[in-house]
């Protein structure tokens, strides 16, 4: 994503023609307008610029701004369990004393600042890209590299999936904010599969090293 340079230098002086040469006064106060103007004006846009119009620096303020264009929420909801779920506890005849699970309450799965941006370049790059593997990964290798994550890329299943393999862990915030907004880009029509492959995983390998310890591929399928 790269963001055009802007001139923000406006010359008041040029107003000065030759015929106000001897005016002193009119001079002077242009140049304390033109100083007043390149203190103000010009330092406002470059902020602007900066902390709001370029998402690559953009502050909390600006990430703001931009979830409101890109409607994009910068957090998770997290919804109560429903009344007639069996909660544990001891309750009436301790009925659920040894089964039910604790009760999950209504709250929010809050981002931080670069798992915000990263998360509205991606949906940016959603409305922008064409789908294709090439230029995904150019996208992906850029992106999270930027945020000091680590590297993802997507692999192309012939038969309408597609496979994102992540090698870092990534945070429990920032993997419910992919699979809840939909986040890492697809085709169409085409289901997406999230593989860490960072967990040790069970198969014969290399002289069997992981033969007794590991688990399956751990794997999440979304349809398309």
């Amino acid at each position: 994503m790269k963001i055009q340079n802007f001139d923000y230098f406006i010359n008041v002086a040029i107003s000065l023609l030759w015929q106000y040469n001897e005016a002193t006064s009119l001079q002077s106060l242009v140049l304390d307008k033109q100083e007043w103007i390149n203190e103000n004006n010009n330092e406002f846009w470059i902020n602007w610029h900066d902390n709001v119009f370029n998402l690559q620096t953009a502050n909390d303020f600006g990430l703001s701004v931009w979830s409101i264009i890109l409607n994009l929420p910068l957090f998770i909801p997290i919804l109560p369990d429903s009344p007639d779920k069996p909660i544990w506890g001891f309750g009436q005849y301790r009925k659920n004393f040894n089964n039910g699970n604790f009760a999950r309450t209504q709250g929010n799965i809050v981002l931080n600042i670069e798992e915000r941006r990263l998360c509205l370049k991606l949906r940016y790059f959603q409305f922008v890209n064409r789908g294709s593997s090439l230029e995904i990964n150019k996208f992906l290798y850029f992106s999270f590299s930027a945020a000091g994550l680590g590297q993802i890329y997507v692999l192309d299943g012939l038969d309408m999936t597609i496979t994102y393999v992540f090698k870092f862990k990534p945070s429990y915030s920032l993997l419910s904010a992919l699979i809840e907004y939909d986040l890492l880009p697809r085709p169409a029509a085409v289901g997406i599969k999230y593989v860490d492959s960072t967990r040790k995983t069970w198969g014969f390998g290399q002289y069997k090293k992981n033969f007794n310890n590991g688990t399956f591929i751990n794997e999440i399928y979304i349809n398309g």
